[in-house]
């Protein structure tokens, strides 16, 4: 029988790719997003390739009542959670820190930092009191290294980090493991999110550099999670081939 994995932020990028390499391995899969009819849309497809059960409910992770509310009702309706994925995350502006929005700010604040901490508080009682469970969290380079321009969404993934290595520090007396994934340039909707819906902008990013693809974290996350028992990742860090920092990329 399959693990039950929940992932947050399904349906777009590295966590709709996650869903799937851990729905071709056998797992079942908890699926949240704020978007309803693409969680519905994932749910069908997945379970007809699959044949893996696919559970699905709406969620923004930063409303504090709403993870409260839904997350415990989900975990008991399918019994338990053995593998965590804090997927869901942004960034917002990419200006100086002085020029930066108040309101990006907040929301890469709310969703980044406060959105994990929600659902990993709320999750994590319920790992405990069966003595086993994985967390991973998606942090980033950004978190390792600070660049021009980003000081908040870098503050968030380095807040990520820390988070993930004081949740270890506090069940280490359990069988909880605790995995930080920070990948480089990833080419997603995130930086289509970042500029606002400016498609231009977005694919100036990725212009002229073999970016990583979200299938290629996906295989890492699933590779974290299948190790033996006793082998605990704890940060795993992955660029692409002309990237040697988080911002710091050779294009063509």
């Amino acid at each position: 029988m399959g693990r039950n994995v929940f992932i947050t932020g399904a349906t777009s990028g590295i966590g709709r790719e996650t869903a799937i390499a851990f729905a071709k391995n056998g797992d079942n899969l908890l699926l949240c997003a704020r978007r309803k009819d693409k969680l519905d849309e994932m749910k069908q497809g997945l379970e007809d390739l699959y044949k893996v059960d696919v559970t699905v409910f709406e969620l923004d992770v930063t409303d504090r009542a709403a993870v409260a509310e839904k997350v415990p009702a989900m975990i008991e309706s399918i019994d338990h959670v053995d593998i965590l994925v804090n997927n869901a995350g942004l960034a917002q502006g990419l200006d100086a820190f002085e020029d930066s929005s108040i309101d990006d700010m907040e929301t890469m604040i709310d969703t980044n930092v406060k959105g994990l901490l929600y659902v990993s508080r709320t999750v994590l009682p319920y790992m405990l009191k069966r003595n086993i469970g994985h967390i991973i969290n998606l942090g980033s380079t950004a978190g390792i290294y600070a660049y021009a321009k980003g000081a908040v969404y870098c503050a968030t993934k380095a807040a990520v980090k820390t988070l993930s290595d004081g949740i270890r520090i506090d069940t280490i007396e359990s069988d909880i493991k605790v995995t930080t994934i920070q990948p480089g340039i990833v080419e997603t909707p995130f930086s289509e999110v970042r500029f606002h819906g400016d498609k231009e902008k977005a694919a100036a990013v990725y212009a002229g550099v073999d970016a990583l693809q979200p299938e290629d974290i996906a295989d890492i996350i699933l590779f974290a999670s299948n190790r033996p028992r006793r082998v605990q990742i704890s940060d795993i860090t992955i660029m692409a081939n002309q990237q040697a920092t988080g911002f710091m990329i050779a294009k063509k």
